[in-house]
C-alpha cells in the first residue's frame, strides 16, 4: 500500500460508516476483509487471530473476529455489541462502527449509525431482503444518512450469478423507492473470498462498477454537513482564575470566527466572540464536530445546557415537537409517559403527549397503536417542562436528535429525531413588555411608611403544585388566620384571576406563561404597598417561578404543596382529572403536560400526611420574623 505522511493523516477527510443488516449477513467478516486487503492490520492482532482460531480448531483464520470484541461475540459467532474499528488510506480516513443485526439489538445499530456518513447494508444473496434488512435501511433513513451501500454478500455461493444480483437490487429497490435516501450503491461481493472488497474480481466479470473501498474513498461528502447554522451547545463554563472565562463544547454546526456577533440562548444577549481556543492554542476558526473553549468579550450569565447561535440565525424555541423514535426497552411506551429528554448538552423532563402511529417494517404502512413495544418505530409528540432550541433533523443532525431516559432507572428507553416544532416562540426579556411612551412616577407615600403603618412587612408566599394538592386551601387558611392577627392579607386565586385579569388567556404554554407574568406584577404591586400575597397557581414551570423570584427578590418565599398525583385524583374536586383522563381537556398538568417538582423551595407542605392546622402553623413560624 502507498506510503502517506503523518501530515498528509492528520488532514485528510475523515468518512463515518456503519455496517447493517439481518443476521450472518457477513458484516463483521466484510470489516475484516477491509482490514486485512488493506493492510490495515497489525501483526500482533493478526498473530492474535490466527491463534484464536487455531484454539477453535477453525481450518483458516475468520476474518470476522477482527471486530468481536466480546467473548459471547466471539463463542457465538455473532455481533452483540457496536464495534468501532479505525483505519486509513492514502485517500482517506475511517471509522467504521460494526452493529449487530439481531432484532433485539436494534438499539445498538441506532447508536452506530447515528453519526455516520454512509451506510453499508449488507444483504445474504442466497435469502435476499430480510425483514431486518428492510429494518436497518428504514433507520438509516430516519437517520438521514444520505449515503446507502447495499452489498450483495455470499456471492460465492450463488456461483457469482448476475440474475440474482439483478434479482435483489430490483427487489430492494421497490422497498427503498419510499424511503428518504437519494444516493444507493449496489455492490456483489464476497466478503469470505474478497471479492470487490478491495480488489475487483474475475469471478464477476459482468460487473464494471467501483469495489467497496474505492467507493468508500470516492464517495462525495463534504457537501453533506451543514457550514451555515451556527450551533454551539455550552457543555461547561471553564474558570481557572479572575482572568479567564470559557465556554467549552462541540460546534453542532456551522463555522464560527473570532470576532463574529452571537446571541446567547435563552437569555438573548447578544455579544462577540473574543476568542477561540484549543488545547494547541487559539484558533481563527472552528467548524462543525470541533470540540473547543469560546471566549466571548463581555461577561454573562451562560450555563450548561445553555447554546451559542449566529445572530439573525435562530433555531426554533419550543415545548412541543413532533419527532420519530425507535423504542429501545422492555417496558412499553404509553401516552402519558414521564422520562428525561437528553438534547445537546440540555436535560429536561418530557412528557409523551400523543402515539400517532407504528411502521410496519415489512410494508412501511402506519399503524394506530396505544404503545410502541421495543423496537417499534414510530412518530410521537412530545412535550418538554422547559424550553429546548431545536432544528428539524433533516436541517442539522446535531439539534435535531435526542435520547429518552427512563427517570427512575437512568436506562436510555429511545432515541430520536425531531420533524418539526408543533408551536414555537419568539424568546425575548422577561421585563420587556414596557408601553411606549411612558415614565414611571414616583409614590408619594414610600414602601417603608405604608410598612410601618400596617406593623408588616411585604412579602409573597407562592404556593405552587399539582390541581388538587390543596393550594387553595391552605392559602385561604393561612388568610383567615393572618387576619385574625391583624395581618393585612391578599389572596391571588389562579381560578378567581382567570375570571378576570387573566380571562383572556388559554393554558397553551405561552399563555400559562403571561398568566404567570402577569400575576407576579400584580404580587409585586401589593408587597410595594406591605400587603402580604398568596398566591395559588399551578406555575408547573420553574423557569416561570424563577422569573417571578428574580422580579420579587427577597420578597418572594416558594411554598410547594406536594401531594401524590394519586391522591390529587382522588380528590378531583373539580372534576378535572376525570375530564382530562377523557380527553376532554388537553394540556393537563400531570397527565399530558409536566409538572416540574421545585429542587430548593423555600418551604414544603405534605398535604397528604399534615393537617391543615399543622400546615398553617408551620407557615407562620416560617414568616413570623418578615412580617414584624
Amino acid at each position: 500500500m502507498e506510503a502517506f505522511s503523518n501530515d498528509g493523516y492528520f488532514n485528510m477527510e475523515l468518512l463515518r460508516f456503519t455496517t447493517c443488516g439481518s443476521v450472518d449477513d457477513g458484516k463483521s467478516t466484510l470489516i475484516g476483509r477491509l482490514l486485512y486487503d488493506s493492510k490495515s492490520i497489525f501483526e500482533d492482532q493478526m498473530e492474535a487471530l490466527e491463534e484464536s482460531s487455531r484454539l477453535r480448531g477453525d481450518g483458516e483464520v475468520d476474518l470476522a473476529h477482527l471486530t468481536d470484541g466480546l467473548r459471547a461475540e466471539r463463542e457465538q459467532g455473532i455481533t452483540i455489541d457496536v464495534a468501532y474499528r479505525y483505519f486509513a488510506t492514502p485517500k482517506r480516513k475511517f471509522i467504521i462502527a460494526d452493529t449487530p443485526g439481531h432484532v433485539q439489538y436494534t438499539r445498538n445499530m441506532v447508536t452506530g449509525a447515528s453519526t455516520a456518513d454512509l451506510a453499508i447494508i449488507l444483504i445474504d444473496a442466497r435469502l435476499g431482503v430480510q425483514i431486518q434488512s428492510k429494518r436497518h435501511a428504514f433507520i438509516a433513513s430516519l437517520l438521514g444518512i444520505p449515503h446507502l451501500l447495499v452489498a450483495i454478500n455470499k456471492m460465492d455461493l450463488m456461483d457469482y450469478s448476475e440474475k440474482v444480483y439483478n434479482d435483489v437490487i430490483e427487489s430492494f429497490t421497490q422497498f427503498s423507492e419510499r424511503l428518504d435516501i437519494h444516493d444507493i450503491t449496489f455492490i456483489p461481493i464476497s466478503a469470505l473470498n474478497g471479492d470487490n472488497v478491495v480488489d475487483r474480481s474475475e469471478s464477476m466479470p459482468w460487473y464494471s462498477g467501483s469495489t467497496v473501498l474505492h467507493h468508500l474513498e470516492t464517495v462525495h461528502i463534504a457537501s453533506d454537513r451543514n457550514l451555515v447554522d451556527v450551533r454551539f451547545p455550552v457543555q461547561y463554563v471553564i474558570r481557572p482564575d479572575l482572568n479567564f472565562r470559557g465556554y467549552a463544547g462541540r460546534v453542532e454546526s456551522g463555522v464560527i470566527r473570532a470576532g463574529d456577533a452571537i446571541t446567547v440562548l435563552p437569555s438573548m444577549k447578544e455579544t462577540k466572540i473574543k476568542s477561540i481556543e484549543t488545547f494547541e492554542g487559539s484558533i481563527a476558526e472552528a467548524f462543525a464536530s470541533q470540540s473547543v473553549t469560546i471566549c466571548l468579550e463581555d461577561e454573562i450569565d451562560i450555563s450548561r445546557g445553555d447554546m451559542l447561535v449566529r445572530s439573525g440565525n435562530m433555531p426554533k424555541v419550543t415545548k412541543r415537537f413532533e419527532a420519530m423514535i425507535s423504542w429501545m426497552h422492555e417496558t412499553s411506551m404509553k401516552t402519558g409517559g414521564k422520562y428525561i429528554l437528553r438534547h445537546t448538552t440540555r436535560d429536561v423532563q418530557v412528557f409523551v403527549q400523543d402515539l400517532h402511529y407504528r411502521v410496519n417494517m415489512e410494508n412501511l404502512h402506519r399503524e394506530e397503536v396505544a404503545e410502541f413495544a421495543l423496537n417499534d418505530i414510530g412518530k410521537v409528540t412530545l412535550k418538554t417542562a422547559a424550553s429546548i432550541f431545536i432544528d428539524p433533523y433533516k436541517e442539522n443532525r446535531g439539534t435535531g436528535s435526542f435520547i429518552l431516559i427512563d427517570p427512575a432507572s437512568k436506562i436510555t428507553v429511545a432515541a430520536g429525531i425531531i420533524r418539526k416544532a408543533v408551536d414555537h416562540q419568539v424568546l425575548k426579556s422577561y421585563h420587556a413588555q414596557v408601553s411606549p411612551n411612558v415614565v414611571r412616577h414616583p409614590d408619594a407615600v414610600g414602601r417603608t411608611e405604608r410598612e410601618l403603618l400596617l406593623g408588616q412587612k411585604g412579602v409573597c408566599l407562592w404556593f405552587t403544585g399539582l390541581s388538587g394538592s390543596g393550594k387553595s386551601t391552605i392559602a385561604n387558611a393561612l388568610c383567615s388566620s393572618l387576619h385574625r392577627d391583624g395581618r393585612y392579607v391578599v389572596v391571588l386565586d389562579g381560578d378567581n384571576i382567570r375570571h378576570g385579569l387573566c380571562g383572556d388567556l388559554a393554558f397553551d404554554d405561552a399563555s400559562r406563561e403571561e398568566n404567570i407574568r402577569r400575576i407576579s406584577e400584580v404580587a409585586k404591586l401589593f408587597i410595594e404597598n406591605g400587603a402580604i400575597v398568596l398566591t395559588a397557581f399551578i406555575s408547573p414551570f420553574i423557569a416561570d417561578r424563577d422569573k417571578a423570584r428574580s422580579l420579587m427578590g427577597e420578597d418572594f418565599i416558594e411554598v410547594f404543596v406536594d401531594c401524590p398525583i394519586e391522591t390529587c385524583r382522588q380528590r378531583d374536586p373539580k372534576g378535572l382529572y376525570a375530564k382530562a383522563d377523557s380527553g376532554q381537556i388537553k394540556d393537563f398538568t400531570g397527565i399530558d403536560s409536566p409538572y416540574e417538582v421545585p429542587p430548593n423551595p423555600e418551604i414544603q407542605i405534605k398535604t397528604d400526611e399534615a393537617t391543615i392546622e399543622a400546615s398553617i402553623q408551620a407557615l407562620k413560624d416560617h414568616i413570623f420574623d418578615r412580617l414584624s
